[in-house]
């Protein structure tokens, strides 16, 4: 194989070979998010008229572990890779700059879909869900994680430790809140519900 394929099929694997950490335990997660806060919120808020709190909650779980994993998978790949040492051998190869990048943030997209389609796996018997435009999900899916990835790519070039770089603290103290906040709450004002229609990730009415 050729470098890109290479550093692809490295990039896959790695994640692949815990898959228990980086697969199970997002799942997992969510589910637990799926539970809780369905059964805390559920008859006491309504986000529409015709849609049960549950049905409103999953797609925002899904949505925040396809980013927050596509984000992890190229920042710890790198961040772990300099620790150890072995980022030389990535650095070494004659590879393209475009291979570099899209070997990495290719396999944070894998990684991240992978995530969000277990957790809807998980969590569908628990809701009824209708999917009115498929293409559109996975085309959100596929480009929010992709954006996320390349961010994590950024944080694991800036960071020198797992700790160090701004945009990995970002991850733990600002993301995952971001994340919850807009897998869990729906917008009032109309201010704040025009600037957040921009994007995909907060679910407003």
């Amino acid at each position: 194989m050729s470098g890109f394929p290479t550093l692809f099929y490295k990039e896959v694997l790695r994640f692949w070979k815990v898959s228990t950490q980086t697969i199970g335990a997002p799942v997992l997660t969510a589910v637990l998010f799926l539970f809780i806060f369905s059964h805390v919120m559920e008859g006491r808020t309504r986000m529409y008229d015709a849609v049960p709190y549950a049905a409103f909650l999953v797609p925002g779980l899904v949505m925040m572990s396809v980013l927050q994993n596509a984000f992890a998978n190229s920042s710890s790949s790198l961040v772990q890779s300099k620790m150890t040492g072995n980022i030389i051998f990535v650095l070494l190869p004659p590879l393209a700059y475009w291979e570099f990048f899209g070997a990495y943030v290719l396999a944070a997209v894998v990684r991240g879909m992978v995530v969000g389609a277990a957790v809807l796996l998980v969590t569908l018997p628990f809701v009824e869900i209708e999917f009115r435009h498929p293409l559109w999900i996975l085309a959100f899916g596929f480009c929010g994680s992709a954006v996320l990835g390349s961010l994590g790519m950024i944080a694991g070039i800036w960071s020198r430790k797992s700790t160090r770089s701004p945009l990995s603290r970002t991850s733990s103290s600002c993301l995952s809140p971001f994340f919850r906040g807009c897998s869990t709450r729906s917008i009032r004002s109309p201010l704040l519900a025009r600037v957040l229609a921009f994007q995909p990730v907060f679910l407003h009415d």
